[in-house]
């Protein structure tokens, strides 16, 4: 198995990520935040903070830097701070300070006075449900209600009442951050031909055209450098706020400013995964076979309604085969901080609702949970007649139930000494997306090859997945591959996110490694090259023909050339009208339940997933293992708890709970392997997402099997088992 390019330098401490870059003159900044959850801005005392040792400047809405709104060609718009004096969630940024250490513009920052206009603010999803808006359309135009009903039924509420078992109920899943390792951060450099901007971010690009916007700059004076992420899951895409003020305050002072959030900074400043409410509504056969579904959905918002979890679209409308359909997402505006994609945005909150209530169904009908499953697999969304291009989900809830000892399940578990044993299971789905992206391939003198585009690699393992297709395109062996990312002046390479990386760069690959070698023949045979006028053919990483051969190495030495290029570009296009395009997986998962003290501790895992070629197998394993632990921490650990005043009670390492290595014991993942060449030309689908979901259902029903007690809400505690 292959180990990533960038291993070595990530593990010996020599990867250099956006705060590690030092200049001359280098001077520091420091957020400031709100203190209320809504209101104005009435005034802000900053006399003390500008006169206390090495403080250079101090901003706020009345003395702003000068910026304007972001937008980038696939985000949209991105808030921009200290534009105006509206506060709409408590930890706001609302000012800046810049010192010449940080710890001087941290006291510094310390010593502002804030008096607030205070207003009301909402800050509960339940207190807001009655006041609930229509999300606008999905992402992919979808309105916020979708209904398909069979002929002859007039109404979902019919088609459930014509159903011989229902199941109803409603779920909730909890608000949580990304929690990277590394912090938000931006170090900004002006030049004479520019910004050059170091912050980590899922797309170089994006993040240059933001910055362009938000400066009024030409996007070609904006360079934005990030060639190592200390991981992302969504909460990079857009532009950072210490990058916007950085980047405002270095042109201001004319010197290099460096910007980091708090870790406690990074819970409010940048986004959040929403919170959820949903009802689900089943109706079935007595054989099991689903008659009708109706998912309804509430997600929490910001004020500014930016972003909403699309649960029911995500889930319910593609999950399962049924003639009755009844889907709506809707939207609470609240006085909390932004929201935004978050690994799995949709379906990993929304699968906890779905997986659970399949389970309760299994329940009602004394129904094995797997077989229950298998018999309503859909060939395609229901009310869409583009079926799936590839799908082996009933493979591998099969390989997964031999794997994992399923035939041994006891309908209400079994008992090992004071522990109570459970087995759950939950279908894992994630639509197989892409973005456009263009690479460029530079074949060099030295006989090595350079694979480039503008995209990034936030812990998911791009870098080698651009060394292992551009020497399967070129025929030539990976060490020969230099694999550039990261830097807004390569061509660009789409959004690291939506498991889409490698599906929409592996194929620009391919189409560039196929000009470049026809440009690499043309060369060969041109008058008074080695081959002039042959029929020259390429394989190997060598040109040959009439007996003749060459590297092309050798060629380019030959012909007095250091190198030759050729860019490929990719995006979706004809093949979204004749399928449709998804991942898939079985989930299970054991649970050992105290029988005393009620800890739930998960023991054991299992994966088995369906997503294409697998280009990577040690890489792709790491990133369903990541996500699979991510299941288990929305489960048992994860959740912000947002106080009446808007202030997060928990928004720290101390008290925003993660699992760490002593809570996940054995995780096993299993591959089943069918290129989906209809998807894209390399044939794989990614996997950086869906190994969360389904897995919080996974170890509810766990539990559920180990305990009788059903629970609808997460993040599990063991107050909520005590009954049991």
């Amino acid at each position: 198995m292959t180990s990533r390019v960038d291993g070595p330098l990530k593990v010996t401490g020599r990867a250099k990520y956006g705060a590690d870059n030092n200049f001359p003159g280098l001077v520091y900044g420091y957020v400031v935040v709100s203190t209320i959850a809504h209101g104005e801005i009435a005034a802000m005392d900053v006399t003390a903070a500008k006169s206390a040792p090495g403080v250079i400047g101090v901003y706020s809405p009345f003395d702003p830097l000068e910026l304007r709104t972001a937008t980038s060609p696939l985000l949209g718009e991105t808030w921009v701070p200290l534009q105006d004096k509206e506060v709409t969630y408590y930890g706001q940024p609302i000012g800046f300070v810049v010192a010449e250490t940080f710890e001087q513009a941290r006291d510094a920052a310390m010593l502002i006075e804030v008096s607030y206009r205070q207003r009301p603010a909402l800050t509960s999803l339940r207190d807001g449900l009655a006041s609930a808006e229509d999300a606008p359309p999905a992402m992919d135009g979808a309105p916020p209600s979708i209904t398909v009903l069979a002929p002859g039924v007039e109404s979902i509420e019919d088609a459930l009442a014509a159903s011989p078992v229902v199941v109803e109920a409603t779920y909730s899943t909890a608000t949580q951050n990304h929690a990277a390792m590394e912090p938000h951060s931006a170090v900004a450099v002006w030049g004479s031909d520019g910004l050059t901007m170091y912050s980590g971010n899922q797309g170089a690009y994006l993040q240059a055209a933001e910055l362009a916007t938000a400066l009024e700059l030409e996007p070609s004076s904006v360079h934005a450098v990030n060639p190592f992420v200390g991981g992302a899951f969504g909460g990079k895409g857009r532009t950072s706020v210490p990058a916007f003020l950085a980047a405002a305050a270095a042109k201001v002072l004319g010197r290099p400013v460096k910007a980091a959030l708090s870790r406690e900074q990074v819970f409010t400043a940048t986004a959040n995964r929403p919170a959820t409410v949903q009802e689900i509504s089943l109706g079935a056969d007595t054989d099991g076979t689903l008659i009708a579904i109706r998912h309804d959905s509430w997600s929490s918002t910001p004020m500014d309604r930016s972003f909403v979890e699309p649960t029911s679209h995500g889930t319910s409308r593609e999950w399962y085969a049924t003639q009755n359909l009844a889907i709506s997402q809707k939207m609470v505006p609240l006085n909390i901080p932004p929201t935004t994609f978050m690994r799995a945005p949709g379906e990993a909150p929304g699968s906890f609702a779905l997986e659970s209530a399949i389970d309760e169904l299994a329940v009602a009908l004394n129904l094995d949970p797997i077989e229950l499953r298998q018999r309503n697999s859909s060939t395609a969304p229901p009310g869409n007649d583009l079926q799936w291009s590839s799908k082996h989900l009933d493979e591998c809830f099969r390989i997964g139930a031999a794997r994992f000892g399923w035939a041994n399940r006891a309908l209400r578990g079994h008992t090992d000494g004071d522990w109570l044993v459970g087995l759950g299971t939950a279908t894992a789905m994630f639509p197989a997306l892409r973005f456009p992206a263009t690479v460029e391939i530079s074949l060099r003198a030295d006989d090595t090859a350079v694979v480039a585009t503008s995209g990034s690699d936030p812990g998911t393992g791009l870098l080698t997945v651009l060394s292992l297709v551009g020497a399967e395109s070129l025929d030539i062996t990976p060490d020969r591959i230099a694999p550039r990312l990261g830097d807004s002046a390569l061509p660009p390479g789409g959004l690291s996110g939506g498991s889409t990386a490698t599906a929409s760069v592996g194929t620009a690959i391919m189409i560039a490694a196929a000009k470049v070698i026809d440009d690499l023949l043309a060369v060969a045979s041109a008058p008074g090259a080695p081959f002039d006028g042959a029929e020259a053919s390429y394989a190997d990483g060598r040109v040959l023909a009439d007996g003749l051969t060459m590297t092309f190495g050798e060629v380019l030495r030959a012909v007095h050339r250091t190198s030759i290029s050729a860019m490929g570009s990719s995006a979706p296009g004809e093949e979204m009208t004749k399928h449709s395009f998804s991942s898939f997986g079985a989930q299970f998962c054991e649970v050992r339940v105290h029988r005393w003290t009620r800890e739930a501790r998960v023991s054991r895992m299992l994966g088995v997933f369906d997503a294409g070629r697998i280009i990577n197998a040690k890489a792709a394993r790491s990133q369903i293992i990541g996500g699979m632990i991510w299941g288990v921490s929305a489960a048992l650990h994860e959740g912000l708890e947002i106080e009446a005043n808007g202030r997060l009670a928990n928004g720290d390492f101390a008290g925003y709970l993660l699992p760490v290595n002593a809570d996940i014991p054995d995780v096993d993942v299993h591959f089943v392997e069918y290129p989906d060449t209809l998807h894209n030309a390399v044939g794989a689908r990614g996997v950086g997402e869906i190994g969360t979901v389904g897995m919080a259902a996974a170890v509810a029903n766990a539990i559920y099997n180990a305990t009788g007690v059903r629970v609808r809400h997460i993040p599990i505690v063991i107050e909520d088992l005590l009954e049991g």
